[in-house]
């Protein structure tokens, strides 16, 4: 071989491998931006929703719809669906559910006694209160209007402050939303399995579902609280509710069974028998750890857990689909009508006759 045409072969060789390379980081780029947002053109209206009431969200929102697969994302601002903030009360969907993972193993029962395992109920006279009162807010316990519980010990020392105080009603006669009922069933789960609760909820929900940066874990090594405590991303919320709207199983592992999704979907309670509710749920019936849009012959259709720090979570079984809103920032309950806008706009797209209540 000839040297002027090596040095031909090298030269086209090298043109080669750059337009390789520049193919390539065209198609990062490509990659890139579409990690960031897709979906737009086949949800034109919740796109510009998105746009219009951005300020409204916080600026730092990220929306995922999911349709056997991820069919809508848009992260805007410096949030990205990786990023992990506070979920506040949609924690209490997370709670319920780890409770009916150790009803399907056989390690209680709902309508088990809590003084069974928490023997002090008993010495303050609260005998009747069952796992189920707790998990659907029926307990009596008068808790008062504050979600938000202040920080304390552990939920051992939380369980025995509970005990102690005053009954308001009898339990399972009336429903008052409060962080009383969950932090009970945490701590009897705690007794149960003998194992700190946020190990024992990480051991039995988060890894099976691959929710690797969920945690109720805190920094200070106060008490955790399974009313409101958990941290969590977009992208691991939206395993969860993939995980719901496929009656207990995700990537073909049955992580709970469909007979405690069919529990979680039961309602509870009435909009009209609701004595106190947070503001983003008025005028909702409360199924089981969350709360029901929509419901047949009394069964959830639609469940949505809103957290106060501007956390959205849906899932539709009748319209086969699951969505997370969820934003950085903390913001008022009143923007549940924003969030409905665009549940509304998802539901245009994916439309079913036989979707009404």
């Amino acid at each position: 071989m000839s040297y002027k045409f090596r040095n031909t072969c090298l030269k086209f060789s090298s043109l080669l491998i750059f337009m390789l390379i520049m193919q390539c980081a065209s198609a990062q780029g490509r990659n890139k931006k579409n990690d960031k947002e897709f979906g737009l053109e086949a949800y034109p209206e919740l796109n510009a929703l998105i746009t219009k009431h951005q300020k409204t969200l916080g600026n730092n929102v990220v929306t995922l719809v999911w349709k056997d697969t991820v069919v809508f994302k848009k992260e805007t601002g410096a949030f990205s669906s990786k990023n992990d903030a506070p979920i506040a009360l949609s924690s209490q969907w997370l709670t319920t559910a780890l409770i009916l993972v150790l009803v399907d193993e056989g390690k209680l029962s709902l309508d088990d006694k809590v003084s069974d395992y928490l023997p002090i109920f008993s010495t303050y006279g609260k005998n009747y209160i069952t796992i189920r009162h707790c998990l659907s807010h029926f307990t009596g316990i008068e808790a008062g209007t504050k979600l938000v519980e202040s920080k304390f010990e552990s939920l051992e020392t939380e369980a025995a402050a509970f005990a102690k105080k005053e009954i308001q009603t009898n339990p399972g006669t009336e429903f008052r939303y409060s962080s009383a009922g969950m932090m009970l069933a945490g701590r009897v789960a705690e007794v149960v399995m003998k194992r700190k609760f946020d190990q024992l909820i990480k051991q039995k929900l988060f890894n099976p579902l691959g929710m690797t940066k969920t945690s109720f874990s805190t920094m200070d090594g106060s008490g955790v609280n399974p009313a409101t405590g958990a941290k969590s991303t977009p992208n691991d919320m939206l395993r969860f509710l993939q995980m719901l709207l496929n009656n207990g199983k995700l990537n073909g592992r049955q992580v709970l069974s469909e007979a405690s999704v069919k529990e979680m979907r039961r309602i509870q309670a009435q909009a009209v028998d609701v004595k106190f509710a947070p503001k983003a749920a008025t005028g909702l019936s409360y199924a089981m750890g969350s709360w029901a849009l929509q419901s047949k012959d009394g069964e959830a259709t639609v469940l949505t857990s809103p957290g106060i720090y501007g956390v959205w979570p849906v899932v539709d079984w009748c319209r086969g689909y699951a969505m997370i809103i969820m934003s950085k920032e903390f913001l008022p309950e009143q923007k549940a009508e924003t969030f409905n806008l665009m549940k509304g706009a998802v539901e245009d797209v994916n439309k079913n006759g036989n979707c009404n209540e």
